[in-house]
């Protein structure tokens, strides 16, 4: 199956890794392609919102994923401009709608996201009355997700010490995102599916992080309907999912999955054991936040 990705990690950019040079384990010279990390200013309108660390590509997605995500810009807000200063590293989103989050800015929640992340008010604000679609899945679209994801040439296999994030629909991977931060990685999916008016309830969101109460939270918020991981779960997380009617899928390695909320929805059309098995160079650490 050949990649099919609308928009996709591209390794050789040269803004994105840099070479740093140190010893092995053998005391012997080596050279090691390390992941940039940057400050991004999020600004909307006048109000300066948050520095977020980020690799720094599609710095518009993220800024407008982000405010998306933190119920600070609206679904039908009249986005009239996303300004990006490459020199100072800030992004302005500007609507139509007067913004004021003064009082919202105060309430901070430290997540358990890696890089830091950082959610502004309730975490549980936007949540009441969600119910997402009860959307069918397929187990042989998981299977063929799993296996061009991550054979897919990313950041991650050039560089590691990163996290990705892919928007899907069936056995489709359409946008395919890495950051530093699995949240950053989220926001700019958010951001690309708001500029483009992507439909999100026959879509699947896959990460390479935890399944934690955060990516549960904001995976609802965008209306996506089932959750896939490489990674393992939280108790909050799974509690927040069958609370929002969210299909929660982790552990997907090779042949091997757990669903721990939504499995009525799962429709078991392939055979495990039909399921080729990981290269040992495409198997991600799926511990890491």
């Amino acid at each position: 199956m050949t990649a099919r990705f609308s928009i996709a990690p591209n390794p050789t950019d040269p803004r994105l890794t840099r070479a740093v040079e140190g010893v092995d384990h053998e005391g012997k010279a080596t050279t090691l392609n390390v992941v940039m990390e940057r400050p991004l200013t999020i600004y909307l309108n006048r109000q300066e919102i948050v520095t977020a660390m980020t690799i720094g590509d599609y710095p518009e997605y993220l800024a407008l994923g982000f405010l998306l995500n933190q119920g600070m810009l609206r679904q039908d807000d009249d986005v009239t401009a996303v300004e990006f200063d490459e020199e100072l590293d800030v992004v302005v989103v500007r609507t139509a709608r007067e913004t004021d989050y003064e009082d919202k800015l105060k309430k901070k929640t430290r997540t358990s996201g890696c890089a830091v992340g950082t959610v502004f008010g309730d975490m549980m604000e936007g949540l009441d009355g969600v119910r997402l679609p009860a959307t069918p899945v397929r187990t042989s679209w998981l299977y063929a997700l799993a296996h061009e994801i991550n054979t897919a040439p990313s950041l991650y296999l050039e560089a590691g010490a990163i996290h990705g994030t892919v928007l899907c629909q069936q056995d489709r991977p359409l946008v395919y995102m890495e950051d530093v931060g699995r949240h950053n990685a989220v926001d700019k999916v958010a951001g690309w599916m708001f500029r483009e008016g992507a439909e999100a309830g026959d879509k699947i969101l896959y990460t390479t992080g935890r399944l934690t109460s955060e990516m549960v939270i904001k995976t609802a918020q965008m209306g996506i309907p089932v959750l896939a991981s490489r990674s393992g779960f939280t108790a909050w997380g799974v509690e927040i999912a069958r609370q929002v009617g969210l299909t929660l899928i982790g552990r997907m390695r090779g042949r091997r999955f757990v669903c721990l909320s939504g499995a009525e929805r799962l429709e078991w059309d392939a055979d495990p054991d039909l399921v080729v098995e990981e290269d040992k160079k495409h198997r991600r650490k799926s511990a890491h936040g």
